[in-house]
């Protein structure tokens, strides 16, 4: 502040400029002070164990806060102390202690997270994060369908535990399908029975369609209980091919796995849509032939190698030609 001073005496300043700093060079001084003890009380109110005391100490730090902040602003003082506090709580909030909340908010909070989050969260809130609701929801969001969901559960079951072997057992069949339905089966979590397996299947996406692809071509009373599954009743016949394909996969060549593929979505659509059939005149093999005609105009569309696309007239005269009873305003 000396040094201050002879500069502004050697600049040829004011006197009352002089004063008029020094005065400044108080007040940031008392402001300073202010900020010290403030702190110290804040400290103190925080050391207090338990909530209440801690919320008390805080607002009588803040009482005092404000009446120091509203003393600085009316004197054109810069309010340090309000950006200090500001930055210190914000450093020291961190993430919300889950068991301070209502117990329905607290699991709405962990039901949005997946397993390995919540195995995370239960080093945490072990009582909350290791709740059975949690675990259930997680293994039927994405295995919709176990045979053990419909059984009294065994003694020291929990759905963590099984949530586990299910991910073990979709594991062990994306490597070898007999292997993984046996470890189901092993673990009680699958009947042995075509029609449990085949509805396991259709509510689990966790599992490799590539290999699903081999394990319906060797059981086909599986597939069988699979394709029957299906609703294809008011839909569009491409939309419901689509569908279909969805969750059985095509064979990338054509051979007799896809012909059975087709030839059993056409009795199903059939017989899904028994009044459309009859309106249109349409039996399981008219069907079929518009299914392989669409299989045909996609390749024709997406293929490199097809130059010349077919036509709309084209597509018409061809599917006619190898399904006369079907209409032209059908096609």
């Amino acid at each position: 502040m000396d040094r201050y001073v002879d500069n502004c005496f050697t600049s040829q300043m004011n006197l009352s400029c002089v004063d008029f700093c020094l005065d400044c060079g108080s007040q940031m001084g008392q402001g300073l002070w202010r900020v010290a003890r403030n702190q110290q009380l804040q400290h103190q109110g925080y050391s207090g164990q338990g909530y209440f005391t801690r919320e008390h100490g805080r607002r009588i730090a803040t009482n005092s806060v404000s009446n120091t902040s509203h003393r600085k602003q009316a004197q054109g003082g810069i309010d340090i102390y309000h950006l200090l506090k500001t930055r210190k709580t914000k450093e020291q909030e961190g993430f919300i202690n889950l068991e301070m909340l209502p117990p329905e908010l607290s699991f709405t909070i962990l039901s949005y997270l997946n397993a390995t989050d919540l195995c995370l969260a239960s080093c945490v809130w072990q009582d909350l994060a290791n709740d059975e609701l949690l675990w259930q929801g997680l293994c039927k969001s994405t295995w919709g369908h176990c045979s053990i969901y419909n059984k009294n559960p065994p003694l020291g079951f929990s759905f963590r535990k099984l949530y586990m072997q299910l991910d073990e057992g979709s594991l062990t069949f994306n490597a070898n399908p007999d292997e993984g339905v046996n470890y189901f089966m092993s673990k009680g979590i699958l009947d042995d029975s075509p029609k449990e397996i085949a509805k396991f299947i259709f509510c689990t996406r966790t599992l490799n369609w590539k290999k699903l692809r081999i394990y319906l071509d060797e059981r086909r009373d599986v597939l069988d209980d699979l394709v029957t599954l299906h609703n294809f009743r008011n839909q569009f016949l491409p939309n419901a091919l689509r569908e279909f394909f969805r969750h059985i996969h095509a064979p990338e060549e054509r051979g007799e796995y896809l012909e059975t593929l087709i030839t059993k979505f056409s009795h199903r659509f059939c017989a899904c849509n028994p009044d459309l059939m009859r309106e249109l005149g349409l039996s399981p093999d008219a069907v079929y032939v518009l299914c392989y005609s669409l299989i045909l105009l996609s390749i024709d569309l997406t293929s490199p190698h097809v130059k010349n696309k077919m036509s709309k007239r084209e597509f018409i005269r061809n599917t006619r030609r190898a399904a006369q009873n079907i209409s032209e305003d059908f096609c």
